[in-house]
């Protein structure tokens, strides 16, 4: 099953409050939802990997070896489509101790990682809009050091096992972060 996306909404909500980790999360569908349909996969079950990928953060601490466990556990009891449960609790292999094996597993760590990446990298903006951000930057800000504790760039290299060049990636991740600027506040 797929949540239909109101009540997905819905559940993110009555987990997360911080809006920033909202704001991500939409983000997350966004690439998500990018991503397959230009690798030609079902969209609504990858967006909502995309938007529900960080339910159980706050109640975690986004504790490494435990964050995505609660959120598999939750969206299992609710009968959610096991590939999106998968996908979910792989993109945090940290906990779980296994590798990424299906492309819709890496596709969801690469997502997920970049959008952090391309909101960092518009943050240092004078307008602070995704819309002002380029690929070349994004790929530029990947390899500083001051990015390396909270983006990992092997993880975002990770796009490449679906096919998808790491600049073609970025700059599909730009487009879908642009159509939702104002959405999350970019």
């Amino acid at each position: 099953m797929i949540l239909p996306r109101q009540e997905a909404l819905a559940l993110l909500r009555q987990y997360i409050k911080n809006e920033r980790t909202i704001a991500h999360s939409l983000a997350s569908e966004a690439v998500m939802r990018a991503l397959a349909i230009r690798l030609g996969r079902d969209e609504e079950k990858w967006a909502q990997a995309g938007l529900l990928h960080d339910l159980d953060v706050e109640v975690t601490h986004a504790e490494p070896s435990v964050h995505a466990l609660e959120t598999a556990r939750i969206l299992t009891e609710m009968g959610v489509d096991a590939d999106v449960v998968d996908a979910i609790k792989m993109h945090n292999e940290m906990a779980t101790g296994l590798d990424r094996t299906t492309e819709f597993q890496f596709a969801l760590a690469a997502g997920e990682t970049i959008t952090g990446l391309i909101t960092a990298t518009a943050m240092v903006y004078p307008d602070k809009k995704v819309a002002s951000v380029k690929p070349k930057s994004v790929i530029k800000r990947m390899k500083e050091k001051a990015f390396a504790a909270s983006v990992r760039r092997e993880v975002i290299m990770e796009c490449e096992k679906t096919g998808i060049p790491l600049d073609e990636f970025a700059a599909l991740a730009l487009d879908a972060m642009v159509e939702i600027g104002d959405e999350i506040g970019l």
